[in-house]
């Protein structure tokens, strides 16, 4: 019974993760979407894609179960997967995680916790593990990006949030009010020397 809880737990979650890293992508140009936004060149639509083969490989090859999409062996891993390339369109990248959605959830909900599988890139003596533990990794990597998404997003054009039907009018006045006190804080926390 525990099992099932932790499961159905586990993966409404990640449901959830999925769709706020996708909302990240509304109402963007194709520029902005895909300009790199960090120093190391990290940009939204690339976020989704390296989740979505991220996802792919856990829930696939890890299990015998290799994703219908084509992807390249991991040891032949570039970076690729990082960043979209002008001839990838946002909707191929969509349609990419979408379709990825289907193929883990397949493998989620036909295999029990316990199921074992063999993460071949992890270093030993962890590449033995099982759905429990690629559930819970796979959930912390959406987690994890889906917050670089959250606050590339809100310097993109200030939008936050997990949820579209939870966001709310940006008050510019309030939220420059807001800042200035924290760098007050900060500034009196550490005085700047001249």
């Amino acid at each position: 019974m525990i099992d099932e809880f932790a499961k159905d737990n586990l993966h409404g979650r990640l449901r959830r993760d999925r769709e706020a890293l996708l909302w990240k992508l509304d109402g963007l140009s194709e520029y902005d979407a895909r300009r790199p936004l960090t120093a190391t060149g990290t940009n939204l639509l690339g976020l989704v894609k390296h989740v979505a083969t991220v996802e792919a490989r856990y829930f696939g090859e890890v299990f015998d179960r290799p994703s219908p999409e084509p992807l390249p062996r991991w040891q032949d891993s570039d970076g690729s997967d990082q960043w979209a390339t002008e001839d990838e369109t946002r909707d191929q990248i969509i349609g990419f995680y979408r379709r990825t959605w289907e193929h883990s959830d397949a493998t989620i909900n036909e295999l029990p916790l316990d199921a074992p599988g063999h993460v071949p890139w992890w270093p030993e003596p962890h590449p033995n593990t099982n759905l429990f533990a690629v559930m819970v990794h796979v959930l912390g990597e959406s987690i994890r990006h889906a917050g670089h998404a959250d606050i590339l997003r809100e310097g993109l054009d200030g939008r936050t949030g997990v949820r579209a039907e939870n966001e709310q009018q940006i008050d510019e006045e309030a939220r420059a009010a807001y800042c200035a006190k924290i760098e007050q804080a900060a500034r009196s926390a550490a005085p700047i020397k001249a």
